[in-house]
C-alpha cells in the first residue's frame, strides 16, 4: 500500500515568507509565537527543533494543544535566560514594535540565535505618510488598524530606521523583503527608497557580523 505524508498546515502568507528563510532542521526559537501556527508548519515542512516563547494565556494553551513546546514569556524580560548562541534562527514577527526596548531584545535575539528574522510594519508607507500630511493625526491603516489609543505598538519605526538600529548593533542583513498593499514581495536591496515608500510590512534576516 502507498503512503503518503500529512502536507504541511496552511499558513498565512507573511509567516510563509519567514518560513522560507528558515533553513531545514534549524534549532527555531519563535518569540511571540501566538497559537504556534509557524512553529507547526516548520516542524511539518522542514524539520526544525522548535522552541516558543507567548505572552498571552490563550496562545501559550493554542501552542501546547497543537504539541509544541511553548512557554509563557516577555521578550522584554525573559530573553536574558537564555544562553548565547542556543538556536540557529530566532525568530520575532510583528512583536518588535510592541515591545518596551526593541534595542534591548534585538540585541538579545543576536545573541541568542546564528540568525535572527524579524518582521514588522513599516510607518515608512505612503499611506501613512499621506495620512499624517493630510489629517494630522495618527493613521489608520491595513497594517495599523488600531487607533492611537488602543494600539499596542508602542516603537513603530520605518524600514530605514530598524536597519538603522540593526547597524548600531553590529548585524548584517543577509535578505530582505518587503510586501506591497497587492501582496506582491519585493526584494529591499534592490531599490530601498522604493521598499520604504511602498511595503506596508518587512522581513528581514539579520547575522552577527564577524
Amino acid at each position: 500500500m502507498d503512503q503518503t505524508t500529512n502536507p504541511a498546515p496552511a499558513l498565512r502568507a507573511d509567516l510563509l515568507l519567514i518560513a522560507n528563510m528558515v533553513a531545514p532542521g534549524a534549532r527555531v526559537l519563535d518569540v511571540g509565537c501566538g497559537d504556534g501556527a509557524l512553529l507547526a508548519y516548520l516542524a511539518e515542512a522542514k524539520n526544525v527543533d522548535g522552541r516558543g516563547i507567548e505572552l498571552s494565556q490563550a496562545g501559550v494553551n493554542a501552542a501546547v494543544a497543537r504539541g509544541l513546546a511553548v512557554v509563557q514569556g516577555d521578550a522584554d524580560q525573559d530573553l536574558s535566560d537564555y544562553p548565547s548562541n542556543a538556536f540557529d534562527d530566532v525568530i520575532l514577527s510583528q512583536t518588535i514594535q510592541a515591545t518596551r526596548n526593541p534595542k534591548a531584545v534585538l540585541a538579545d535575539l543576536l545573541r541568542i540565535g546564528r540568525r535572527v528574522i524579524v518582521s514588522f510594519p513599516n510607518f515608512g508607507h505612503w499611506e501613512v505618510r499621506l495620512k499624517l500630511l493630510g489629517t494630522g493625526r495618527m493613521p489608520v491603516t491595513r497594517a495599523l488598524d488600531e487607533p492611537w489609543y488602543e494600539t499596542q505598538n508602542i516603537h513603530l519605526c520605518t524600514i530605514r530606521d530598524f536597519l538603522g538600529l540593526a547597524d548600531a548593533l553590529g548585524a548584517s542583513v543577509d535578505h530582505g523583503v518587503t510586501v506591497d498593499r497587492r501582496g506582491r514581495v519585493h526584494d529591499v536591496s534592490a531599490r530601498m527608497a522604493f521598499a520604504n515608500l511602498f511595503g506596508i510590512s518587512a522581513i528581514f534576516r539579520l547575522s552577527r557580523r564577524a
